[in-house]
């Protein structure tokens, strides 16, 4: 239709002007009475910026968010993965304002935005009588966009700190707003699309639509972070959201009783689930990671199809000679940080008929009958052994670089194609089950989080008993019949011990950043091969050179 060419024009301008304008000519012959002729028609136009906000969710915002944290890296595997040195950058924590990874979440946040008032404008002009839907169906649609507007805006607010707020289609070359701006505005459409938005009924599925509680979260999530945001702890105001959730206020919710129920092949059916973005092979496939996550021969692993490039991995939780970092750093180890006996800690190991367990590739990497796989390039030829190490060990021998291991240094620059243990908190099935492949739903808000951060909100007001027992609620279904080696206590629980937790839960689902922010550790604290700046103007990404070179009135962020 003439009017969605509008939108493609629209990404465009996004492109290349940082979104100096959000409207464009739009053809006047097509107007919300002419282009929708029935509810379906609705429905493509309310999950057009939904279908940008999965795409949003992945690749540079996680690489953001995980990178430039303790977590996970993409080390240089000799002629592999230097990039130019854009992964060290991130590491080390020495990006600029001309990254690719920054700029696209900067025009990404905004393209969100623009999509969502698109849609809210054709949708509120619409009499949603002719199409025998009520006045309430109407509310809650329109409710739905103000809570994705407030969600794209979060997380701009995350990454920039102030951006401009636009309300509608007409307004151009607006500056930023400020933080609390932003802050208040992301407030004010949450607390209004809560009024509208439908509860969750037991039994629900969840496919895509933001609900109640989404919202309800979304707007703990903003008091959560406020101190880090606008210099103000609101941690009362999360609170008491996130118990209302959690006593079903806002929807119908529960923990999932086994640990992968939220990440499976079926998770549209957890209870735990407040919001995900559906996936179905060959439809909105939630499968960004996959290259970059497995080593080029891994398909054998999971007798598939889908090659890797071998980039990503956790960091590691040993040195070359194989003792452990605990006594260098107390953040990352993502590996070792996991307690003995954790259900998840497992290798990955796919039963069939939708049946897995474990949640990692570690030691030697075997096809599922067992074969050894070779490598292709420091291994080439040799069996491959997936180690929690960094360390160039195929240099290490009798006339080689190294003559031991001692010598070894363990950095960026340092890796190899086996470095690393691999996440796989997404299934992969066999090619025996390929439908099945990608059916597992992008978990975007769980129950889980609600948990969380209740329990962090109650140890900063003071109630570390009910604190630890939270934590345990959700820790106990990862170990066989709920015998917790290592629960939470009163006496146990610091700042460290909190984030490990969220650490160990929520691994990979691309948060780690802006936890260590709200804790105050992102620039202050020591990781591998990751020294702290002290530098808090980092907690911010530069505004992207090309979002200032198409919008003069756009301030730089301090420091940059």
């Amino acid at each position: 239709m003439k009017k969605y060419i509008s939108i493609a024009a629209l990404s465009v301008a996004l492109l290349l002007s940082g979104c100096t304008k959000l409207d464009q000519e739009f053809y006047s012959s097509v107007t919300p009475d002419t282009f929708f002729k029935s509810e379906k028609d609705i429905k493509a136009a309310l999950f057009r910026p939904f279908t940008h906000a999965k795409w949003y969710m992945g690749e540079d915002r996680w690489r953001l968010q995980e990178y430039t944290a303790d977590n996970f890296a993409i080390t240089t595997k000799g002629r592999h993965w230097y990039n130019g040195g854009e992964n060290e950058r991130y590491h080390y924590h020495r990006w600029t304002a001309d990254d690719n990874w920054i700029w696209g979440s900067w025009r990404g946040t905004l393209m969100g935005v623009a999509l969502a008032l698109d849609t809210k404008s054709d949708l509120s002009k619409l009499d949603y009588g002719k199409f025998a839907l009520s006045d309430e169906r109407k509310a809650a649609d329109l409710a739905q966009l103000d809570a994705l507007i407030a969600y794209f805006y979060l997380r701009g607010l995350d990454y920039f700190g102030g951006m401009p707020i636009f309300e509608s289609l007409d307004q151009e070359s607006l500056p930023r707003n400020s933080e609390q701006e932003l802050f208040a505005h992301i407030e004010k459409l949450l607390k209004a699309a809560i009024e509208n938005l439908p509860a969750k009924k037991a039994g629900d599925k969840e496919e895509g639509a933001i609900r109640k509680a989404a919202a309800a979260a979304m707007l703990a999530q903003l008091y959560f972070n406020a101190e880090a945001y606008i210099g103000k702890a609101m941690y009362a105001e999360s609170q008491k959201l996130a118990q209302d959730i959690v006593n079903k206020v806002y929807g119908d919710y529960a923990l999932d009783t086994k640990w992968n129920g939220v990440h499976g092949f079926k998770n549209n059916e957890s209870p735990e689930i407040i919001w995900s973005m559906p996936s179905e092979f060959k439809m909105l496939e939630y499968n960004w990671f996959y290259a970059d996550f497995y080593h080029y021969n891994t398909k054998q692993f999971f007798a598939q199809d889908m090659g890797g490039n071998n980039g990503a991995h956790l960091t590691p939780s040993k040195k070359p000679n194989g003792s452990l970092y605990t006594a260098d750093f107390k953040l990352g180890s993502p590996f070792e940080t996991f307690d003995q006996g954790d259900l998840r800690k497992a290798p990955y190991v796919y039963h069939g008929s939708d049946q897995y367990e474990g949640m990692f590739i570690v030691g030697p990497h075997k096809t599922p009958s067992g074969e050894a796989i070779l490598g292709g390039e420091e291994y080439k030829d040799k069996p491959l052994n997936f180690v929690d190490q960094v360390g160039r060990f195929s240099e290490v021998g009798p006339g080689k670089k190294y003559s031991s291991i001692d010598q070894l240094s363990s950095k960026m620059s340092e890796g190899e194609e086996n470095t690393g243990v691999r996440l796989v908190k997404v299934p992969i099935p066999n090619l025996a089950n390929n439908t099945l492949r990608w059916g597992a739903d992008m978990p975007i808000i769980r129950l889980a989080e609600v948990y969380y951060m209740l329990a962090e909100c109650d140890y900063r007001l003071g109630n570390k008993e009910k604190a630890a027992e939270l934590f345990n609620i959700v820790r106990k279904r990862n170990f066989v019949n709920a015998a917790d080696p290592n629960p939470v206590t009163a006496a146990n629980m610091d700042k460290y011990r909190i984030l490990d937790e969220w650490s160990i839960e929520f691994l990979g689902e691309g948060r780690r950043r802006t936890d260590l922010i709200r804790w105050k550790a992102f620039t202050t604290e020591k990781w591998w091969d990751h020294n702290p700046s002290t530098s808090t103007h980092l907690n911010r990404f530069p505004v992207p050179n090309q979002a200032i070179a198409g919008n003069s009135s756009l301030a730089q962020n301090p420091g940059y």
